[in-house]
């Protein structure tokens, strides 16, 4: 494992999983906005039909959904956070017994640690990112851990909509 260092460093581009054999059975989280009409979900980030089809798809389908999800969510973290200490990370996922904390990237390690522990950024090896919005405070430690999940998850609902926006965008020549 690398060594803590002082000095933040950027969350670095891991390698995106491209099989779902050691994520949960299905993205859902339980909280469905397709049901009222939104095209992406804001619970899972997934693209309306493929809810509906999810129980129906190959493997190898699931597995490419699943690899989108994952980079899309790996892109909103690294906007939100910096790793400081990539050890201290992985030891406070598995004392929350995150599913693959070992293998995981440290960004996707990261939001999952977030999910499931009450702890401040600094104290699960993390720091927030360099460029807070303009004229922004940075918020009491206590707000950093849940302020940055409501920012990540935004980003991370903002980056699917674009990319079905772009995937399955129609021309009005038809």
């Amino acid at each position: 494992m690398p060594e803590a260092t002082d000095a933040p460093t950027p969350l670095r581009r891991a390698p995106i999983a491209t099989t779902a054999t050691s994520l949960r059975r299905t993205p859902c989280i339980g909280i469905c906005s397709t049901t009222y009409g939104d095209l992406v979900c804001r619970g899972c980030k997934r693209f309306a039909h493929e809810i509906v089809g999810w129980n129906g798809y190959q493997e190898s389908q699931r597995d490419l959904v699943w690899a989108r999800l994952r980079k899309l969510l790996s892109e909103s973290v690294r906007a939100h956070l910096r790793l400081i200490d990539e050890e201290r990370l992985r030891s406070v996922a598995l004392d929350a017994k995150v599913p693959d904390a070992a293998h995981l990237p440290a960004d996707v390690l990261a939001f999952e640690t977030m999910r499931r522990s009450p702890l401040p950024l600094a104290a699960l090896g993390l720091a927030p990112g360099e460029n807070p919005r303009p004229g922004r405070v940075r918020p009491h430690p206590s707000d950093e851990v849940r302020d940055a999940m409501l920012a990540i998850d935004r980003e991370f609902y903002l980056r699917s909509r674009a990319h079905f926006e772009a995937s399955f965008k129609h021309s009005p020549d038809g």
